[in-house]
């Protein structure tokens, strides 16, 4: 009898190490992994979301689409949630990487992200299926308006000699090739290689002039005076601008990049409703103003404008600009895995010339 206490007593003990371990599971359901653009949220925010909903965020980020890309392909890192840029979410979409959106857990998404957006995402998500949009933009020239006295209405300035060590060029694939191609009155999305050559001629015959090719160091540089002007997204202007009164931005009248970066839950996604719950919450108009002011770029959403408690950033016209800006601006769309391979060479062979 004695015996069979002992193994009852086991099996109650086995018993409850399963129950406590189908405990340790319900704790993985309260975690969201999300892989976003560096510095893209403000740390408040996950606070509130942590606390408001009991989901523990695990935030990794990243600085290029391309470096995100890979990762999420492997699947190395199962990633619930991910914020990749226009061209990247229809490469992720071709590539079956993502998965559609249930809408109706996404009340908020529907609300206040403006109409326009969403058939601006189109260009790169048919039927707005697979994303929604978090941020906007556009791409410009910010220059030192003490060291540049004629007047920046066109990319060519980028090649004027006068400022040769004193430009600042994206170290970017696309957007670097959008600039001459732009130059030449051709599409961004160019798939001609004869015309991307010459494109990237012309970015081989500018390297002499140009001081350094740059991601995130763009800003700081730009704030110190460190050059004459710089190749930005107009979020990272609108913080230029405010601390160093100097510069201006322009958008040049050859036509630029509206790109848009947005929310999409990935395949392999084990945290689903909670991948929903995140992407609704950004949504939501007290949050969305947090980011926008965390951020500076500019949003889709439609109420934001109307909670911003800065005038100045509420009447300036990067941040929230007239629909003339962007209207007719082209978005990236991907060109398929060997075209992207083909412009990466092109730009590599500029950096290594």
């Amino acid at each position: 009898m004695n015996k069979f206490k002992i193994l009852a007593l086991l099996l109650v003990s086995l018993l409850a190490f399963g129950v406590a371990g189908c405990g340790g599971g319900d704790k993985k359901e309260n975690v969201v992994y999300v892989y976003s653009w560096g510095d893209y949220l403000d740390p408040e925010v996950l606070k509130i979301f942590e606390k408001e909903t009991g989901i523990h965020v695990i935030l990794d980020e990243f600085d290029t689409n391309e470096s995100m890309y890979p990762r999420v392909a492997e699947g190395a890192v199962h990633y619930d949630v991910i914020c990749p840029s226009d061209y990247m979410i229809q490469k992720l979409i071709d590539n079956d990487l993502i998965q559609p959106l249930d809408f109706t857990k996404l009340p908020d998404a529907k609300k206040y992200i403006g109409e326009e957006f969403y058939k601006q995402a189109e260009s790169f998500d048919p039927g707005n299926k697979y994303s929604v949009p978090y941020c906007w933009g556009t791409v410009g020239i910010i220059y030192d308006k003490t060291k540049v006295t004629e007047p920046v209405d066109s990319w060519n300035i980028l090649w004027n000699d006068k400022y040769t060590g004193q430009i600042l060029m994206q170290d970017s694939a696309r957007d670097a090739m959008m600039i001459p191609l732009k130059l030449m009155g051709k599409s961004m999305n160019e798939t001609d290689k004869d015309v991307l050559a010459q494109a990237q001629a012309m970015l081989k015959k500018q390297k002499p002039l140009v001081q350094a090719y740059v991601i995130d160091e763009v800003k700081e540089k730009l704030i110190n005076s460190e050059a004459a002007m710089g190749v930005v997204f107009s979020g990272e202007a609108l913080i230029i601008l405010q601390q160093n009164p100097n510069m201006a931005f322009a958008i040049p009248k050859e036509g630029t990049n509206f790109w848009i970066d947005g929310w999409v839950i990935t395949k392999d996604a084990q945290n689903v409703d909670n991948a929903h719950k995140f992407i609704d919450f950004m949504c939501r108009p007290d949050i969305a103003v947090m980011n926008f002011d965390y951020l500076g770029y500019s949003t889709p959403n439609t109420a934001v404008k109307d909670l911003e408690e800065d005038e100045e950033i509420k009447n300036s016209p990067i941040a929230f600009p007239s629909p003339e800006v962007y209207k007719g601006q082209e978005t990236y769309k991907y060109l398929g895995n060997q075209m992207d391979e083909y412009y990466n060479n092109l730009w590599m062979q500029v950096k290594v010339d």
